[in-house]
């Protein structure tokens, strides 16, 4: 076996292991927000992001929000940033109405289904990514991210 084949081998193998973990890079992701501009997850680096995918017919996204907003306003300082990503079908302005009645404090950019299956391929809602600081995706979280989940895989990527 030639020395770059022996490498190459050996960076696939460190490559599937690193993946095992469920750490990995934070994908290129530019959507545009509910007014328009762009937004780029890697404009956070820096930041623990948590991506949430949520709609406005999802009753389990809307159960789950007030605690994002609350997080959000608690932890920002901290270097949390929350960004929320529509899931469709979605109205952009039933979007806005809703997230005008619950004060949401974080941005909110329109998705497809496409940007979701990037991190996640089930139908289920919410859906939390969580990117540390490094820009490295390390959960995902399929369903409402409960207050103990958050002590868990979120504050301790805030120190």
């Amino acid at each position: 076996m030639t020395r770059a084949a022996i490498t190459a081998t050996l960076l696939v193998a460190i490559y599937t292991i690193v993946l095992w973990q469920g750490v990995k890079p934070a994908p290129r992701l530019e959507l545009k927000d509910v007014e328009g501009r762009s937004l780029r997850l890697s404009d956070y680096k820096g930041k623990v992001v948590l991506l949430n995918f949520w709609a406005t017919w999802c009753a389990p996204c809307r159960a789950e929000m007030p605690d994002l907003v609350k997080w959000q306003r608690e932890y920002k300082s901290r270097g949390l940033q929350v960004i929320g990503v529509t899931y469709p079908p979605e109205e952009l302005a039933e979007v806005l109405e809703f997230i005008k009645s619950i004060e949401v404090n974080y941005p909110v950019a329109l998705g497809e289904e496409q940007t979701k299956a990037i991190f996640d391929k089930g139908e289920n809602l919410p859906v939390t990514v969580v990117i540390d600081k490094k820009g490295m995706v390390r959960e995902v979280v399929q369903g409402i991210m409960f207050p103990e989940e958050f002590e868990q895989k979120v504050k301790p990527l805030l120190q």
